[in-house]
Order: C-alpha cells, then structure tokens, then sequence
C-alpha cells in the first residue's frame, strides 16, 4: 500500500525538523550546539517534586482530572500578576489561555488566521518551528531582514505596501523581539514604537513570541514587550514556561483580547481538548510560591556565563571574515561565514571529524537562499568540553 495516495495536500507542506532531525543522530561522543535545550541545572526540580506531591496530597481530584479549555483558573490568575510585573497588564484570567507549549499556540495562529495564499511577514531569518508551523495552512511567507537593533521596519513598510499595492491580503507579522531565534538579537525601543506604528497604520496583527524575555542578562534594562506597549489590541502574546521551569511541563500560554482567546479555546478543543491538568496545577504553585521569580536571576546568570565563555572562544578560535551576533537574551549566537562556505555540506565534517554539531542557518530563512551561516546555542553545553 502506498500511503502517499491517502495523504492530504496539506500533509504534503509538511517538513521534517532539520533541528529534531539532527538530534536524533548527536550521540554523547558529539558536542552538540545545536538543540534549543536549556540547561539542565537551571531546572527547580527539587521545587517541582515538593509542589507536585503537594499538589496530589491536596487536590488530586481536580488535578488528575479532566479541565477546561481555557486552563486552570487559578494557573490563569497566578500569570495574570506574574506579567503585570513586566508592564503587561490584561484584565483578567479571561484574557489568557493555557497551551501545550508555544509551539502549540503557533500552530493555532495558523488555523485561525492563514488561508491558502494569504501573505505573512517574519523576521529573516526567524524561528524554523513558526515556519513550520504556518506553512501548512499555505501562505506566503515573506521575510524581512534584520540588524543589529531588530526587524528594518522602513523595509517593512515597504513590503507591506508592495503587498496592498498588488491586491494582496496579510494577515500578520510574526516576531522574537527579545533574544530573537535564531540570532540573538534584541529589538531596540525605536523599533518596536515604528512597529506597533505600522501595524496601526496597516491594520494588522502582530504575533509577539516572547519565550527569552524573562530570562533577559543583557547589562541595560530591557525593552518592554510589545504587548505592554499595545493600546489597541492588536498584539497576541505567546510565552512558556519552558525557559524559566522546564520544558518537561509542556506549558505555554497566549495573552490577547477576550474575543481572541475565545477563538483560541474554539480551536484547541478539536486538537487536544485542554493542556495537562496536573501540570497546570503545578506550575501554578511555583508562580504562586515565588519558585519562579526566585530561580530566574540564576538561570541568567548561567547563561550570561556561558554566553561569554562562547563569545570568548569565537573570538579566539574564529578565523578572518567571520562574523557573529552578541546576544542580551535568548540561547543562541548566530554566526556567518564568507560565502563561499556552505554551513550545511560542512555540518558532516564538523561531527565526524571534530564531534561537534550546530545546525545550519538555511532553514532559518523564510523565502532567502543562504547557505553561510549557523545557528550555535550556548545554553546546554558544559562549560568545559574535551575536543
């Protein structure tokens, strides 16, 4: 039996991972920089198996239970006063919903808003599971790139014009403003007023994916999100807590306007039904204990640390015409090579020959074909590493 005679169109926009493709076969022999992982020791699990035993001791019934679409409403409220201390104020547990992970939340930004052919704008490059997130439903993915201070917003403007002007329709503009995935960067003040400011003028929605922003290490105060700049509603926020707990709790969560959530709830039902009870439950408790605010001063001061010990190295090791980002938040260090280097026929040197793994910048671009530079996350590796 052939299967791809069963398969839909839509299954046929399906890409494998390069980035989950390549950790499948990174073995302990290799030094890996390419997975997304956070530290290990950066994990409060000695918190979480206290709250978890608690929360079965005390509220198995509800916990171990099934729940509502919308998430827990005590985890709901514990969130509501854990972003208000980053500026982001909602109006209540109405304005938020529970998902499995972001990545969960990127994939229902797909099924709620992209037809087949309507147009999308991201950062480029930008995150590769948000493009695979989106491309199933069929848009047209265009990419704006980027420098030092984020998105070029004067490019953007003249995209989205370019878009109108041809009778296009866009839906919205996907952006990592702190930390940014794959490079690092953070997007300065200045941009992200002329952002909000063009999604006003263009009436469009702009998606914040904010998983670094609370764990920011960069010497000056950090930017506010754009959310907590967003007087109009237009602005739907993603964050985890996969970077300041762990990624084991799969437990991510959107702020948008009640009208949005409602549809995100409409959405999630046919997919899973609701997020892990328990896990909600527990996270819960971590927000409500303070385990979270507590443990977030050290997971950046890991990160800042290994942060230098990588740029140190690069500038030692790194030859002429090499160049690499400095990032004030996030995991990772984006680095370009001159271009006659192709990163991707590299990669197999680099394993077998060295034992260590990055993954190729490639996939990374929207609608650009580049093929010299690589992603590096400095977050998982030990410190020190025998070559």
């Amino acid at each position: 039996m052939n299967i791809n005679e069963f398969l839909s169109d839509r299954s046929k926009l399906m890409k494998a991972s390069e980035i989950r493709e390549l950790l499948k076969w990174v073995t302990e022999n290799v030094i890996s920089f390419g997975g997304g992982m956070p530290d290990p020791s950066s994990f409060p699990a000695k918190e979480i198996m206290e709250v978890t035993k608690d929360v079965l001791t005390t509220k198995a019934e509800k916990a171990l239970q099934y729940g509502t679409t919308g998430g827990v409403l005590e985890l709901k409220e514990e969130l509501t006063k854990f972003m208000d201390k980053v500026g982001i104020k909602v109006d209540g547990p109405e304005n938020i919903i529970i998902t499995v992970g972001s990545q969960e939340a990127l994939d229902i930004v797909g099924r709620l808003f992209i037809n087949p052919g309507d147009y999308v704008i991201t950062e480029s490059p930008t995150y590769l599971a948000a493009l695979q997130a989106f491309r199933i439903y069929g848009p047209r993915i265009i990419g704006v790139p980027m420098d030092e201070y984020g998105i070029k917003v004067d490019v953007l403007e003249g995209v989205i014009k370019k878009v109108i002007e041809d009778g296009g329709k866009l839906k919205f503009i996907y952006v990592v403003p702190t930390g940014q995935n794959p490079t690092g960067i953070t997007m300065s003040m200045e941009r992200r007023k002329a952002l909000l400011e063009i999604a006003s003028r263009y009436d469009l929605l702009i998606i914040e994916d904010d998983p670094y922003g609370y764990i920011y290490f960069g010497d000056e105060e950090p930017p506010m999100r754009l959310k907590a700049m967003d007087s109009e509603g237009r602005v739907i926020y993603l964050s985890t807590f996969s970077k300041i707990a762990a990624p084991g709790l799969r437990l991510g969560w959107v702020a948008a306007s009640d009208e949005v959530i409602k549809w995100f709830e409409l959405a999630k039902q046919s997919i899973d039904l609701h997020t892990s009870t328990l896990n909600q439950y527990i996270a819960a408790e971590l927000l409500r204990r303070g385990v979270i605010e507590r443990n977030i001063p050290r997971i950046k001061e890991i990160y800042r640390t290994k942060r230098d010990l990588m740029l140190q190295a690069l500038n030692e090791y790194m030859p002429e015409g090499v160049t690499w980002t400095k990032p004030s938040a996030g995991m990772f260090i984006w680095l370009t090579t001159p271009k006659k280097i192709d990163t991707g026929e590299m990669l197999g040197t680099a394993i077998k020959k060295y034992g260590v793994a990055y993954v190729p910048g490639k996939s990374f671009y929207p609608n650009e074909d580049r093929h010299n530079d690589m992603r590096l996350n400095f977050t998982y590796p030990t410190p020190q590493a025998d070559f």
